[in-house]
């Protein structure tokens, strides 16, 4: 099969770094070897079910805070999840991973997960952006709404009330309007 021949080199063109399963309600995640030396800085990590701070502990410090803040979010909620942040790897280089997956219920109710790493260094050509020369979006109000009306999408989707679906669909469109109005000023 084509595929097969040529999938392994075509994602390591792309970026892939490896791939991670998670049990929310253990609150342990398994990562694959790749994964686990790059994002764990260790790849006899690899397999092991792991809490999210040692699965993630090479997250550059000033990213650590909303990435595991993200992840605490989607935990509750399921749904997909992309976050893309930086990694400090055992010679102190920087590195950019995305982190794309989904989180569901499984047969009995419990949230389960998987997803994938891919490594998008190359796409920030620039020098990196220090977090406290960003401006504080953390005590912005629409961001707040926006977190939270996509945490309530995101719980209304699971129900069959598209009424409601609808409703946050708009409130979701006029938030992302009203940001970027402002973004344009």
């Amino acid at each position: 099969m084509i595929l097969r021949d040529t999938a392994g080199p075509a994602l390591m063109a792309a970026g892939f770094v490896g791939t991670w399963n998670t049990n929310v309600a253990a609150g342990l995640s398994i990562l694959d070897e790749g994964a686990a030396s790059l994002l764990a800085g260790n790849v006899s990590l690899a397999g092991k079910p792991l809490p999210v701070e040692a699965a993630l502990a090479r997250t550059h410090p000033e990213d650590r805070p909303w990435v595991f803040e993200r992840i605490r979010r989607v935990r509750q909620t399921g749904g997909p999840f992309s976050a893309e942040f930086r990694v400090l790897t055992a010679t102190g280089d920087v590195r950019w991973v995305l982190n794309r997956g989904t989180l569901v219920p499984d047969h009995a109710g419990m949230m389960q997960g998987s997803g994938a790493y891919i490594d998008t260094t190359d796409t920030h050509a620039k020098s990196f952006i220090p977090a406290a020369s960003l401006p504080q979006i953390q005590d912005d109000p629409l961001i707040t709404a926006a977190d939270h009306c996509i945490e309530a999408h995101a719980a209304i989707k699971r129900s069959d009330r598209s009424d409601l679906r609808y409703l946050t669909e708009a409130l979701l469109s006029g938030i992302g309007r009203a940001l970027a109005q402002r973004r344009g000023n």
